[in-house]
């Protein structure tokens, strides 16, 4: 199934199915947008920049009014927004890297998403917990030393349900110093902390049931890193108790 026959399937259309970004279903009030794969991290895509109104030889993108039309029905017309993922696919870029992009390929799944302004960007976020934490490292980084030893982040299996059901019960405010990403960072920092396990993981080193109120915490990555800077790692109050005596003025 390619573009065109997913939106029809849908009963929406668009001014050009060549150079159209988005597409309406006017009827059921519904803009779909397709979501590349190069923007998207986790739950959370990429769809519309105001910096994509030229390409890069300085030439306006035709579909650049339309998706821009299509943002504001959503924002300010109670359209609803719905995404599919698209592969990006360098094939029509020369060998300076210049050239309009490609889909490779689409994937016809079609997902519910909130919008999300960002500085002159806007996002697509279903506001869900991704199967990435942010408290792990999608591509670690490997360091090589004396070009011998090679060290990388050493993950444990964690359980989805049980850090879904730990900010639930606390909430996404640091359980050390009260940051609150969606408070200081606006719509992007919504649902944003890290999860911090009382027991390391890394010192059980083995499978076990964990309760999510009594073995987790949801802390910002601050407080996060210093709490295990140390081994054994800070226990929440140690590091509580250091802020409130220390003068940080």
């Amino acid at each position: 199934m390619n573009r065109k026959q997913l939106m029809e399937s849908q009963g929406a259309t668009c001014r050009n199915w060549t150079w159209s970004w988005s597409f309406v279903n006017e009827k059921d009030k519904i803009i779909f947008f397709g979501a590349w794969d190069r923007d998207t991290k986790g739950t959370i895509s990429r769809i519309f920049s105001e910096t994509w109104k030229t390409n890069i030889q300085g030439r306006k993108n035709k579909g650049y009014d339309e998706s821009r039309e299509n943002i504001r029905l959503i924002e300010e017309e109670g359209y609803q927004l719905q995404t599919f993922p698209m592969i990006f696919s360098d094939a029509n870029k020369d060998e300076q890297g210049i050239g309009p992009p490609k889909i490779d390929r689409i994937i016809p799944k079609l997902t519910s998403k909130s919008l999300k302004k960002v500085g002159s960007d806007w996002y697509a976020s279903d506001d869900a917990i991704s199967n990435l934490f942010p408290e792990q490292v999608d591509n670690p980084e490997q360091y090589i030393e004396g070009a011998s030893k090679r060290v990388s982040v050493n993950t444990y299996e964690r359980d989805v349900e049980a850090r879904m059901k730990c900010l639930e019960h606390y909430g996404y405010e640091c359980a050390v110093c009260t940051f609150n990403f969606e408070k200081f960072y606006g719509p992007i920092g919504k649902k944003y902390i890290h999860v911090h396990h009382l027991v390391p993981l890394a010192d059980i080193k083995t499978e076990y049931q964990v309760d999510p109120v009594k073995d987790l915490l949801p802390v910002c990555p601050n407080c996060h890193a210093i709490i295990h800077r140390t081994r054994p790692a800070l226990t929440v109050e140690q590091l509580k108790n250091y802020l409130a005596e220390i003068d940080l003025t």
